[in-house]
């Protein structure tokens, strides 16, 4: 489990350059895609149901609303994608490995 889960985000946060992006990407799942242009991170979640989905998207709210850090979420059917971008940066902060690492633990609980 990444101790990146174990922080706590904060205001006062600056852009990742891009060897720090690559160290903290290793620290989270390998299923988290960096996009194209390195400004966001972003994992697609698949579940049994539209209830399970539902019943995620609430959770990674409470999360996100615990940390004062909310990616964009897109819920379907049976799918989520979470993307985690620190818009007032520009791209990519700490805060944005710190949720993706507290969403990978919610699906160990």
């Amino acid at each position: 489990m990444s101790s990146l889960a174990n922080n706590q985000c904060s205001p006062d946060t600056e852009l990742l350059q891009t060897y720090a992006t690559n160290n903290y990407l290793q620290q989270i799942s390998p299923d988290w895609e960096l996009a194209a242009d390195g400004r966001s991170i972003s994992r697609t979640f698949r579940f049994k149901d539209y209830y399970q989905t539902i019943a995620f998207v609430n959770v990674v709210a409470m999360v996100a609303h615990q940390q004062d850090h909310h990616p964009d979420i897109t819920a379907t059917y049976n799918t989520c994608r979470v993307e985690f971008s620190t818009h007032s940066v520009g791209g990519l902060s700490l805060n944005d490995f710190i949720c993706a690492a507290k969403v990978d633990r919610i699906l160990s609980i």
